[in-house]
C-alpha cells in the first residue's frame, strides 16, 4: 500500500562549516531572505513614488495605499503609546507589522512561514523584551528595577513575570502559525489530489490570511502596550 509523506517541518538545504561547527541553511533562512528582500523593494519603490509625487496632481493608487498604511500605523501608535511617544515608534511598529504579516501569509505562495519556526518568533520576542526594559530604565531610572520588589513578598513572581514576557509573546505567535502549518501539511499530504484543487483555498484564507492578520495585530498591540507601560503617567497623554 502506497503511503504519502507528510512534510511540514524545517528542512536543511545546504550545510556549511563555520569555526569548526557544522551549520545549515534551512527553508526558514530562504523564506526570511525572500520576505526581507520583498520589504526592501517595497520600501525603495514607495520612497521613490513619494519623492516624485506632484502635490498639484491626484496621487496614484500605489501612493494612496502607502499613505493610508502610514496614517494607519501612526494612528495606531499614537492611540496606544500616546501622542508624545507614539510617532517615535511608528517606523519600528510599521516594519514589525509588515514583516510578521508577510511571514504569516507566505504559505499562500508555497513557502513555509518563518513564524512557524520558534527561532524566528523568539527573536521577535527578545527584541520586544529589550525595548521594554530599555525604555523602562530610560524613563523610570532605577525605579524600573526597584518596582519589581514592591511588595517584597511578590518579588519572585514579578521577576518571573518579566522574564516570561518574551516566552509568552513568541510562543503565542509560533503556536498559532505552526498549528496552521501542520493542519495544511496534513491536508496536502493525506487528501486525494482532486479535492486539493478546490477545498484548501478556504483553509488558506483562514489559516494564512485571517489568522495571520490577527496574530500580527496581537503581537504588535502587546508590544506597544508593554513599552507604553514604561512611560511616566503624564508621558502617554
Amino acid at each position: 500500500m502506497e503511503t504519502k509523506e507528510v512534510g511540514f517541518g524545517i528542512n536543511g538545504l545546504y550545510q556549511y562549516e563555520l569555526f569548526g561547527q557544522k551549520l545549515w541553511i534551512t527553508t526558514t533562512h530562504v523564506c526570511l531572505f525572500i520576505i526581507i528582500l520583498t520589504i526592501i523593494i517595497l520600501a525603495i519603490v514607495a520612497n521613490r513614488v513619494i519623492k516624485k509625487a506632484d502635490p498639484l496632481k491626484p496621487p496614484g493608487h500605489f501612493q494612496n495605499i502607502v499613505e493610508t498604511l502610514i496614517e494607519s500605523v501612526d494612528g495606531l501608535t499614537r492611540s496606544n503609546m500616546g501622542v508624545k511617544h507614539g510617532l517615535k515608534f511608528s517606523n519600528y511598529i510599521g516594519t514589525l507589522l509588515l514583516f510578521i504579516f508577510l511571514s504569516n501569509i507566505s504559505g499562500l505562495f508555497g513557502l513555509r512561514p518563518p513564524t512557524a519556526d520558534y527561532g524566528t518568533t523568539l527573536a521577535l520576542g527578545v527584541m520586544t523584551f529589550i525595548l521594554i526594559h530599555y525604555n523602562g530604565f530610560k524613563y523610570q531610572k532605577l525605579g524600573h528595577l526597584t518596582g519589581l520588589f514592591k511588595p517584597l513578598i511578590l518579588a519572585p513572581i514579578n521577576i518571573i513575570g518579566e522574564l516570561a514576557t518574551p516566552i509568552s509573546l513568541s510562543l503565542r505567535l509560533f503556536g498559532n502559525i505552526m498549528s496552521g502549518t501542520v493542519m495544511l501539511g496534513l491536508i496536502y499530504g493525506l487528501l486525494p489530489k482532486f479535492i486539493l484543487l478546490i477545498w484548501p483555498a478556504a483553509l488558506h484564507a483562514y489559516f494564512d490570511v485571517f489568522s495571520g492578520a490577527i496574530q500580527t495585530y496581537v503581537f504588535c498591540m502587546l508590544t506597544m502596550v508593554f513599552i507604553a507601560n514604561q512611560f511616566d503617567g503624564d508621558e502617554t497623554a
